[in-house]
């Protein structure tokens, strides 16, 4: 068997295993290796480019967010004060109505007032009137004799002012 027989094999086997390696070796790191340490420094580089853009993007995004919360918080304070001026103007729109009623409200209570004392001494005259009348007729019926329509009404309000 050719393959045990070491004396004839080994060394010729061994100088070409040598120069194939030789080879290979300086044709794979001359022509290779620098493209693949192109290639990943290439690589290196755009993920650094890339992770700074993230960066980048990242703080303008969050000086967006600090200004879209300020400029909200201001939006919510004018609010806050639109409200209470309406608030205020709705209160005072209200008092001024509700005082106009009840200047209106008095207003007609007091018209109301005259002219109930007014029915009133209008009634009390008519009464008076009315009872003198009646004692003049019941003391003309009673009596016989007819009363003047003058001491009637003496009388009647003698007894209506006691």
């Amino acid at each position: 068997m050719p393959q045990f027989d070491f004396a004839r094999v080994f060394w010729p086997q061994f100088v070409w295993l040598a120069v194939f390696f030789a080879v290979l070796y300086f044709v794979v790191v001359r022509s290779t290796l620098p493209k693949l340490g192109k290639v990943m420094g290439e690589r290196d580089d755009k993920i650094a480019g890339d992770i700074e853009a993230a960066r980048a993007a990242k703080a303008a995004a969050d000086e967006v967010d600090a200004r879209y919360h300020a400029e909200l918080e201001v939006a919510r304070e004018n609010a806050r004060h639109v409200i209470a001026d309406a608030k205020t103007a709705g209160t005072k729109a209200s008092e001024a109505r509700l005082a106009t009623a009840h200047d209106a409200a008095e207003a007609a209570i007091a018209a109301a007032e005259q002219r109930i004392a007014a029915s009133v001494a209008d009634a009390g005259a008519e009464l008076r009137k009315v009872a003198a009348e009646s004692a003049q007729q019941i003391v003309s019926r009673l009596t016989g004799i007819e009363a003047s329509a003058e001491a009637a009404r003496a009388r009647v309000d003698a007894a209506m002012g006691a």
